[in-house]
């Protein structure tokens, strides 16, 4: 398609409702058969209906094929619609939350999962994907926790590149969908852990920490972004032109649509940043935003702002243009349907194949933090207790999409399935309120069912409604009622495993000295209960790590392994007068990187090709990993590098590279990581992007609180 011709005959009016996106309902009936149902409050005409761009939260294949036969019907121009879905973590078939995916370190399954999750959602009539979003974050407080691949910045770069090429691979290919990077930029910074909140910081900590991961997925080829809501110091990111502009477009080349978040637009006004819709159409357009998200401010007010002179029409062609563009690859004018199937979306759905595929992703991501000697159960119990009302219900995480929480496989029904000859008693113990007081008669029960039983398997933590957007949380602690239960529990029968779902680090200090035995399963999905069962019982060997510092104390937030050293630092500190706390110790319950397994292993010293190096070498220091244990089991090599003298203070560790291993029982390898410059670089006080000559520590282990280095020299 020829789409600057297609741009040509298009008149101004139709170019700027085609820069708009509205629901898909605007487009075909509600339920109640009012054709324009939720444009009411927009003010929309039939004529900027009609040629509007692209629409969101389509309800399946019928209901995609519905809306583009109804809105080709409509357009003069025959244009076919965008139609975008926030397809987070999977369609129907579910895979663990974003933090989840982090926990696996393990960029092929994501790759595997983004995939499969691509073509359900294409089947489904999607095109663009609301994902992946990778706000770096560093407070557990924020809701959206549950959406990220964690707190560190190389990490998150990873998972962010694997989620593209999975669920875009190629544009041309009808089971792909396009995917939209959000929430750019530096929304997982959010004050306070407050979602929609401000964002202030220098411009050195935006490009060193937090823009990685997006322009990680813009090298990637991603197809579409997202701006955020939060400002930053002080400027609304929709309309910030030197973020959208001067950095996204400018310096990293991407020239995709950029789409505003819900109702943004409008919100610029609460910002205090315009005086009103039109005013936040001319900032948006300045700034290169191409499509206005469930608002009306570009619909109402760009035709007037050009005959004013004050926008051109050209701006307005530039945006226009770059819409057609992917619309082009995606293949929509040759076939406006594209891969919109309702028989073949049913097949898809909870397929064999693609439960293997969420399953294995849920036993990757879960993380174990505390063993001793309980994990695994026995294959032999005949009578199991499973506690708690996370043990019979679904697990499938906020931002499910179309998934349904009653066709996930519930830790019930996975025990059940894996020992159908023991006897298998359930009792709730809580009813899982955020602030929820001990009821003793609940406790009471539980503690009757667990001293029955030979296991118990404990189930605790949040629901899902309880992580998400617009679901920060001021305190992080678990409930009175959850602490009073795990620990009578724990009492009554020493062989208790705990299992924790969450969406974000939750305070595990009061329990974690009290309980044998306890990982975090996150929200895990589909198949969350078959994983976790396999787990339990062996069946399947832990090798999560954690992608985010999980807190001793609330108070502590935000953590995170790269902090920088301050003058004072705590080690060695013998009084008061260090960077501390006079009630708690600066430590986290568990650090970055952190996980155990049923495999235990031996890591060697690290062992260089060289001490030095120029900017034209490389190093390559190698490790022995050896499996000590008699189980086979994975081992995941993190390579942590300190700058250890700078023109700007650098953090006491920062993950460069991470490998992970299969190792039998007794089995050693030799891994290798090659130290190159561009490792060692950062945005220096001059405000470039470079490396300084001097003394850089390499640490190398399966945890970021590794003190063992060696000392590398960069000349």
């Amino acid at each position: 398609m020829d789409v600057k011709a297609l741009l040509n005959q298009m008149t101004l009016e139709q170019k700027v409702a085609h820069l708009s996106q509205f629901i898909a309902r605007c487009i075909v009936h509600d339920e109640g058969g009012d054709i324009t149902g939720p444009s009411r409050n927009l003010s929309l005409t039939d004529e900027e209906l009609a040629s509007c761009g692209s629409v969101l939260n389509v309800a399946g294949a019928e209901h995609s094929i519905a809306t583009q036969k109804r809105h080709l019907e409509m357009d003069p121009n025959k244009i076919p619609l965008l139609i975008m879905h926030d397809v987070i973590h999977g369609w129907r078939t579910l895979y663990p939350i974003q933090l989840g995916l982090g926990a696996t370190w393990d960029t092929d399954i994501v790759e595997r999962c983004s995939r499969m999750s691509a073509r359900e959602a294409s089947a489904g009539g999607v095109h663009v994907t609301f994902a992946p979003m990778v706000d770096l974050v560093r407070d557990a407080r924020w809701g959206r926790n549950m959406e990220s691949c964690g707190e560190d910045p190389y990490l998150c770069a990873r998972m962010s590149e694997a989620q593209v090429k999975g669920f875009q691979g190629d544009l041309g290919d009808k089971t792909s969908v396009c995917a939209c990077v959000k929430h750019f930029a530096a929304y997982g910074a959010a004050e306070g852990g407050r979602d929609y909140n401000s964002v202030d910081m220098s411009e050195h900590t935006l490009r060193e920490y937090y823009l990685p991961a997006y322009k990680a997925a813009v090298d990637a080829g991603v197809g579409m972004v997202m701006a955020s809501f939060n400002t930053i110091n002080g400027v609304p990111s929709i309309a910030n032109k030197w973020l959208l502009d001067d950095i996204l477009r400018g310096e990293w080349g991407f020239n995709g649509p950029i789409i505003s978040d819900y109702s943004a637009f409008r919100e610029l006004k609460n910002h205090g940043f315009s005086t009103g819709n039109k005013e936040s159409a001319r900032l948006a357009i300045e700034a290169t935003a191409d499509i206005e998200m469930m608002s009306n401010c570009y619909v109402k007010n760009l035709c007037e702002l050009v005959a004013e002179g004050v926008v051109k029409e050209s701006q307005i062609d530039e945006c226009v243009l770059r819409i057609l563009e992917l619309k082009n690859k995606l293949g929509l004018f040759e076939n406006p349907y594209r891969n919109a199937d309702p028989e073949l979306e049913k097949a898809l759905a909870l397929c064999e194949e693609h439960r293997a595929i969420v399953r294995e992703a849920a036993e990757k991501s879960a993380v174990l933090l505390k063993n001793d000697g309980v994990l695994p159960l026995s294959a032999d119990l005949t009578k199991i207790a499973i506690i708690g009302p996370y043990a019979n219900m679904g697990m499938i995480g906020a931002w499910a999409c179309h998934g349904i929480a009653d066709e996930a496989v519930t830790v019930y029904e996975g025990v059940r399935a894996l020992n159908p000859n023991a006897t298998i008693t359930l009792a709730e113990g809580f009813k899982g309120d955020l602030n929820e007081e001990p009821d003793y008669k609940m406790i009471k029960e539980a503690v009757k069912v667990a001293k029955k039983a030979q296991a118990v398997i404990l189930c605790i933590g949040e629901l899902s409604e309880q992580s998400g957007e617009a679901r920060s949380r001021a305190d992080i602690n678990m409930s009175k009622a959850q602490i009073e239960l795990v620990k009578e529990v724990c009492k009554a029968n020493k062989n208790t495993v705990c299992v924790v779902f969450n969406g974000r680090p939750i305070i595990l200090t009061d329990i974690i000295d009290t309980v044998p035995a306890i990982f975090t399963a996150w929200q895990p999905g589909t198949e969350g209960g078959n994983a976790i069962a396999n787990l339990i019982f062996g069946k399947a060997n832990f090798e999560g790590k954690l992608p985010m510092t999980f807190p001793r104390h609330q108070g502590q937030v935000p953590l995170y392994y790269n902090y920088l050293n301050t003058g004072r630092p705590v080690v060695g500190a013998k009084d008061r007068f260090y960077s501390g706390y006079i009630d708690e110790t600066n430590d986290p319950l568990f650090p970055f990187g952190y996980g155990l397994s049923y495999s235990s292993f031996e890591i060697g010293k690290p062992e260089f090709s060289a001490n030095e190096m120029t900017r034209e070498d490389s190093v390559t220091v190698s490790i022995k990993v050896k499996n000590t244990s008699d189980v086979a089991g994975k081992a995941t090599l993190q390579l942590y590098i300190r700058d250890l003298y700078a023109s700007l203070t650098r953090p006491v560790k920062e993950l460069k590279a991470f490998k992970k291993l299969s190792l039998d029982a007794g089995e050693e390898q030799t891994v290798s990581f090659e130290i190159t410059e561009e490792m060692l670089k950062f945005h220096t006080a001059s405000g470039k992007y470079e490396a300084e000559n001097g003394e850089f520590r390499i640490f190398v282990s399966d945890c970021s609180n590794t003190e063992e280095y060696a000392t590398l020299i960069l000349k």
